[in-house]
């Protein structure tokens, strides 16, 4: 599955060898590791209460799997405040020497406005599969986000960029963690406004002030940057949320644990009502919050309720993740 907003490797390269899929064997650390006791350093605890997830209004372009709004109960889990920067990955790599997805194929997905033509490929893909502004870039990876001469050195606070959910689930056991739910993404980017569109409530810019950084101005051809970037943001940008999460619209789309559906939701199940976690299976995992290349004209989704997925080895440049980690029995909240 793709979205219009997020190309897939899967769909563009159905004949991809598995050989050259990353693996997580061999280069996490041990599944227990935390270096911070009961306050992991940058998370927030949250969950223990329903919330409202979902939206039935189609605010969307559709076919995504908002509807039906529906009550839902997440346990208590804790939750990065903000996207993991290029800086942490880097320290993962480090250690590990893990070689990401986006690295082993030799070539990810870039917006066209940021690619050097030299060193640019285009897909050979079914008119309306890849969107024609991505490109894929010989060379793009985290290290180089828009290829050869693109060093990340100067990104270091950025969200990291071109991991597949593959590399996030990697880098997640390396520490400790895990990828959120949807239901966990989602209550925590609501900050308790059940029903609001934003994480602030239903005004894009309150008083004129950029809460997120998304597309301004006419998607693809011109973007102002009224709100100071054309790319990514670093990660702790802007106001964060009431509970404290930073760019949980907008910046980069976040991969969430969940496998994606657009009609898993719309049948009540009773065990979808108490941290549901998607259906069992799929081909796509699900993606949360938009990204800078979101414009209302075309892909209104950096809304908290919004959703779309993504092959797990599908890698771009504007996809991230945050981490999360289950909350033990008689944690303090902070």
């Amino acid at each position: 599955m793709t979205s219009c907003c997020s190309p897939g490797r899967g769909e563009s390269v159905p004949n991809t060898p598995a050989s050259l899929w990353a693996t997580e064997s061999g280069v996490v650390g041990p599944a227990d590791r935390d270096y911070c006791g009961p306050h992991p350093q940058g998370m927030v605890r949250l969950g223990g209460v329903a919330f409202t997830m979902g939206d039935d209004r189609r605010l969307g372009p559709g076919g995504d799997g908002e509807a039906p709004a529906r009550r839902v109960i997440v346990d208590p889990y804790w939750i990065d405040v903000a996207a993991v920067t290029n800086a942490d990955f880097a320290e993962f790599v480090a250690e590990t020497g893990y070689v990401t997805e986006a690295e082993a194929f030799g070539w990810s997905f870039v917006f066209e406005r940021f690619v050097d033509r030299r060193v640019a490929r285009r897909l050979e893909a079914a008119p309306g599969v890849v969107p024609r502004w991505w490109v894929a870039v010989e060379g793009a990876s985290w290290r180089r986000p828009h290829g050869h001469g693109s060093p990340v050195e100067e990104l270091a606070d950025h969200p990291v960029v071109h991991v597949s959910w593959n590399d996030a689930n990697a880098y997640c056991r390396w520490a400790g963690k895990r990828l959120p739910t949807e239901a966990e993404w989602e209550y925590g980017a609501r900050s308790g406004l059940d029903g609001a569109v934003y994480p602030w409530g239903d005004e894009l810019t309150p008083g004129g002030e950029h809460r997120c950084n998304i597309w301004q101005g006419e998607f693809p051809g011109a973007n102002t940057a009224d709100d100071g970037y054309v790319g990514t943001a670093p990660a702790r940008s802007f106001q964060p949320n009431g509970h404290g999460l930073y760019n949980t619209c907008g910046n980069v789309w976040e991969w969430c644990a969940d496998w994606f559906s657009d009609t898993w939701h719309a049948v009540d199940r009773p065990h979808t009502r108490r941290s549901p976690a998607g259906p069992p299976q799929g081909t796509a995992r699900v993606i949360k919050g938009g990204s800078y290349l979101c414009h209302d004209s075309y892909c209104f989704r950096y809304r908290p309720a919004a959703r779309s997925g993504n092959t797990p080895d599908s890698s771009t440049g504007h996809m991230g993740f945050r981490c999360a980690r289950d909350a033990m029995p008689g944690e303090p909240v902070l």
